[in-house]
């Protein structure tokens, strides 16, 4: 049998490294933009497209989807031919996979920053998008499946079943989360409502990170690492044991997100356990890692690239030995809504998947340059900016969100709450200048990798098409006994559907009882649909992105209550498509707004929206001029009925006919309102729509409160 001649494909490599460059610049300047923002609400603009609400969206989007996920198709490219020691499957499918990526890129960005989002976070992109992202999706799969059956190496290395697990895993969360009712071209509605839509969320978001930003990551680190320190990896035995371990235990921690809130508490403890049981695996394959360069640590000071990766795998420690500790409740109401989790995110995505992307690309660049890097000084130095970056950005948020925490929880002697809410976003307002500093040089360091980059590729030879050869794959002889998991390499396929079955379960064991249990989610007699104008107004916000600041969840805390209202409960938000609980409050929670608690005239949210600082000086929320002159789009109003409809909500049989008359009543009403304040303002303007929707919120509850909170609220 002769070796067989063939050529690995670095023209798709190149693509998708020169991709992730472009969309890591785009995206860390869309989130250094919205970072400044947060102290300065003048670079908001007074417009639509540059607000906080529309630009931290299109930041988050950018640097997972585009700058993360065009840094994993090239680790996955060129590790994944070299592996199997054969060609992609298919050149066209390769070019199909890099163009239509970078085209649902650009649509997402201009999609969320003209406002068209669904409203959940890491998954806000429309149904069209969505169904790109899954057709593509495909694509890779075919590509990557085609080139694993017709490889010429029968190992599958660890590696392989990582990108095998994440390509699975993805696939299933995006599908069941992007159940959607479309209503337009450009708007849908989520299938689930309110705690369905909760649980659904936030088990698609966690394993978003788990499955998009850590597991195919892993399998490059199980590549690269290896390769850059010249050295096997430290324990293949481990790195099996971690792949299995880390993606069924993975999968059930989802609901460690809603700790405390209105999700059933059977759901919250089995995220608890499962979070904490995390810690293990990760940390295996973290240890891993590292002592694959035991022995080696000369090389690491004198490289700058393996440099990067003990950062990367140390923050991606860091990150998941904090991620289970978030997850015990005691932690968790400390954290949760407050800069700690900013903090604790990018602690993974500077560290984890921005250091072991910028050392990959120095491995790689060279070489399918035929060259050696233009200065490993320049890299040295990337090294240490980007470092200290990372240092100045997530210390300050860690401070800002202890500070948080400890003023939301503050009463005096008397037993009030000590301070108002603006004056826990004012004290703040230094850790976030600081923050800025450290994204701006993280970015610096980012430029200055682009031109060593440049420098190194100016200096060689681009190989396109790389000569290799390899025997071919000879048909199976049983050995007699082998280890099981030489078995399950034997058939890619069986793999792909014993990862599936393993990462299913957990999903499938938290989601059907919350959706098949009726007492997991009590109705509340009083809580009513919405009007049509404040169907109306709530899609407004949404748009608008407010729930990116805003919470509307009231745990049972002590200061929860005492500062917002009676804590939310899982009835409450029966008719909410898409629920909107929030992850952050830079502002106040908006759960009871329209209660008598906190009621405010509807003069006082005409004022605030027109300009924040005229109700609240200080206040570090943008203006919304343009609501008060834009149109409220009416003609939709009898779509957005029958989806509602569609989708269980009780509105009278052909109410779609006559939903717009209501909406003059009401509207009329609160023009009324206005005018006794001397405020004159057009009809069906879309700023009545959203005082509609900020004065219902909390009503309903306040109707029928359902007996004293009191006993039921934690210190």
């Amino acid at each position: 049998m002769q070796a067989e001649k063939f050529y690995y494909d670095n023209r798709i490599v190149k693509m998708f490294a020169y991709a992730s460059v472009l969309w890591g610049v785009v995206g860390m300047l869309a989130g250094l933009w919205a970072a400044v923002e947060m102290y300065y609400p003048g670079l908001n603009l007074d417009t639509a497209a540059t607000t906080f609400g529309r630009v931290r969206p299109v930041h988050t989007n950018a640097v997972i989807f585009a700058f993360v996920g065009n840094g994993i198709f090239m680790g996955v490219y060129y590790s994944l031919q070299r592996l199997c020691k054969t060609r992609m499957f298919s050149d066209k499918l390769s070019n199909i996979h890099f163009w239509g990526w970078q085209l649902i890129i650009v649509s997402a960005a201009l999609t969320l920053l003209t406002g068209h989002t669904t409203g959940k976070e890491y998954a806000e992109l429309e149904w069209p998008i969505d169904i790109a992202i899954t057709l593509i999706w495909v694509v890779f799969g075919i590509n990557m499946f085609g080139t694993i059956i017709k490889r010429r190496e029968r190992h599958l290395y660890v590696a392989i079943w990582f990108y095998i697990g994440t390509w699975i895993t993805v696939a299933m969360l995006h599908i069941v989360n992007s159940v959607e009712l479309p209503v337009s071209f450009l708007k849908s509605y989520s299938w689930y409502a309110g705690v369905q839509d909760a649980l659904v969320q936030w088990w698609y978001g966690h394993n978003a990170v788990a499955f998009f930003l850590t597991t195919p990551y892993l399998g490059l680190m199980y590549y690269f690492l290896p390769k850059a320190a010249n050295r096997p990896v430290y324990s293949y035995r481990l790195s099996i044991v971690h792949f299995w371990a880390l993606i069924f235990l993975y999968i059930w921690a989802g609901p460690h997100h809603l700790l405390y809130t209105a999700l059933p508490d059977w759901a919250q403890s089995l995220g608890v356990v499962f979070s904490v049981m995390l810690i293990a695996p990760s940390w295996g394959g973290m240890l891993n890692g590292l002592f694959t360069l035991r022995g080696a640590w000369d090389k690491v000071r004198e490289e700058p690239i393996l440099k990067f990766m003990v950062v990367a795998l140390t923050c991606y420690g860091m990150s998941t030995f904090e991620g289970p500790m978030l997850s015990l409740k005691n932690v968790n109401a400390i954290a949760h809504f407050s800069d700690w989790i900013i903090a604790h995110v990018h602690v993974g995505a500077l560290g984890w998947n921005g250091f072991l992307t910028f050392g990959v690309l120095y491995w790689l660049i060279p070489r399918i340059f035929d060259t050696k890097l233009y200065s490993k000084k320049l890299a040295d130095t990337h090294f240490w900016i980007g470092t200290i970056g990372i240092v100045l950005y997530v210390v300050p948020m860690y401070w800002a969100g202890f500070t948080q925490a400890t003023m939301w929880k503050s009463f005096t002697d008397e037993g009030q709450l000590q301070y108002q809410f603006l004056e826990t976003v004012t004290h703040i307002i230094p850790m976030y200048v600081t923050r800025s500093v450290g994204g701006t040089l993280y970015l610096v360091g980012v430029f200055v990798m682009i031109y060593n980059l440049y420098k190194t590729v100016k200096s060689g030879r681009f190989i396109a098409n790389e000569e290799a050869e390899a025997m071919p794959l000879a048909p199976y002889e049983s050995k007699g006994h082998e280890h099981w998991h030489r078995v399950i390499e034997r058939k890619p396929i069986q793999m792909l559907i014993v990862a599936l079955v393993v990462v299913a379960v957990g999903g499938i064991l938290e989601l059907i009882p919350t959706f098949l249990v009726k007492s997991n989610i009590p109705t509340i007699a009083s809580v009513k649909p919405y009007t049509p104008l404040e169907l109306q107004g709530r899609d407004i916000y949404v748009r608008e992105g407010c729930y990116v600041c805003h919470s509307q969840m009231i745990r049972p805390f002590r200061d929860e209550v005492a500062r917002y209202g009676e804590y939310s409960k899982a009835g409450e938000f029966v008719y909410d498509h898409p629920f909107q609980w929030g992850s952050k409050r830079t502002g106040p929670d908006l759960a009871r707004e329209g209660g008598s608690k906190l009621k405010r005239p509807d003069s006082w949210h005409y004022n605030h929206l027109m300009d924040p600082r005229l109700m609240s000086p200080g206040s570090i929320m943008p203006a919304y001029p343009w609501l008060l002159d834009n149109e409220l789009d009416t003609a939709s109003t009898p779509a957005k009925i029958r989806a509602m409809q569609t989708l269980g909500v009780p509105y009278p049989e052909g109410y779609d006919a006559t939903a717009n008359q209501d909406i003059v009543k009401q509207e009329t009403q609160i023009k009324l309102s206005l005018a006794d304040d001397k405020i004159k303002t057009g009809s069906n303007k879309e700023v009545i729509a959203l005082i509609a929707y900020l004065q219902r919120l909390g009503k309903d509850i306040e109707a029928n409160p359902g007996g004293s909170p009191v006993a039921e609220v934690k210190p």
